[in-house]
Order: structure tokens, then C-alpha cells, then sequence
């Protein structure tokens, strides 16, 4: 898609990936387009404003976790799901079951 950046498979970096992954809004995203498939960017429902959620989409588009397309004056979000397996094979798997699992608490470390 004209002027908006996507990197090659072969540009995109662990830790560009790590970090869009590392914002809880983000990784929303990333859950509810792998649970539903691609989906209409303004039909995410994570709760920010709309301002916001494009900011979040730009930077998991830039570190190579999704794909962005147009279609008309919509667009569509989708996981780089192949890619990624490709260059991390197993860490979305590993990050989403994580994140499906919820925040664990850890034990008081005994002093």
C-alpha cells in the first residue's frame, strides 16, 4: 500500500516486535485479530479513542506484525502470522498464551 511503511520480512526486528508487543493496548489488538481474523481498523474494540488506537496501529505495522490494506476509503488489519512464525517460530504463540493466561502474581521473596 502507497506511503504507509511495512516492513520486508526480512527488515523487520526481534526487538521492534518485542516492544509494539510489550504495550497492553497493543497486544489487545494483536489478540482480538488473531482470535477474529483481519478486521476493519475502526472495528477493534480495545477501548481508546480512535486517535489513539491509530497510533497503536502504526507501530505494530512498523515492527512487521501486521499488515494494513485499503479497500476504499476502509482499511483492513491483518497479523503477519506467517512471517513472524518464520523469522520467531513459536514466540507469538508463546506472547499470546501468556497474555491469555492474565497478569500472574509473583510470591513475596522471602529477605
Amino acid at each position: 500500500m502507497a506511503g504507509v511503511p511495512e516492513p520486508e520480512r526480512s527488515d523487520i526486528e526481534l526487538g521492534a516486535v518485542l516492544h509494539a508487543l510489550s504495550d497492553p493496548t497493543r497486544l489487545a489488538v494483536v489478540r482480538q485479530i488473531e482470535a477474529e481474523g483481519e478486521r476493519l481498523c475502526g472495528g477493534l474494540s480495545v477501548g481508546v479513542a480512535k486517535s489513539t488506537l491509530s497510533q497503536h496501529l502504526r507501530v505494530l505495522r512498523e515492527a512487521g506484525l501486521t499488515r494494513t490494506r485499503a479497500c476504499g476509503n476502509q482499511r483492513w488489519v491483518s497479523l503477519r502470522r506467517d512471517d513472524l512464525d518464520r523469522l520467531f517460530p513459536g514466540l507469538l504463540d508463546v506472547v499470546l498464551a501468556a497474555a491469555s493466561r492474565g497478569s500472574v502474581e509473583r510470591e513475596p521473596v522471602a529477605g
